[in-house]
């Protein structure tokens, strides 16, 4: 390498922010244990930016559930390698991710918990990511 170019390494499970340059932040997310259906304690949304997902590695689902105060429908997106999805501003959203999995996620560097509610699952809507996940 060399004073130019900077190699920042993926972690090993769950989200790290990767690069934070200016207005943008590239993260990578792993599995983690509290990302399986069963576990998911909580949907989000940004609302100060859209955030972008690229799966590279694995699979992810990503679920949606509209942008009204709180959540409503939640919908499942099974992602494709190497495509990109744009969750936009103000989408409740969650995922789930296969133990092999990498995303990398690009976004505002100044996302977090200031600007991004959080939503605690409801056993009902717990069931449902768990209806939608291991769906045929």
């Amino acid at each position: 390498m060399n004073e130019h170019i900077e190699k920042v390494a993926f972690p090993d499970s769950c989200y790290k922010p990767i690069i934070d340059f200016e207005s943008w932040r590239v993260a990578v997310l792993r599995f983690c244990d509290d990302l399986i259906p069963e576990k998911i304690e909580n949907m989000q949304k940004h609302l100060e930016t859209d955030e972008v997902f690229v799966l590279i590695s694995g699979s992810c689902n990503l679920y949606s559930a509209g942008t009204g105060d709180l959540p409503g429908e939640i919908i499942k997106v099974p992602m494709e390698m190497h495509k990109g999805y744009n969750v936009k501003k103000g989408v409740w959203h969650t995922h789930t991710l296969s133990e092999d999995a990498a995303v990398l996620i690009v976004e505002n560097q100044d996302t977090s918990d200031d600007n991004s509610p959080i939503f605690p699952i409801t056993e009902e809507m717990r069931e449902v990511i768990k209806a939608l996940e291991y769906e045929e």
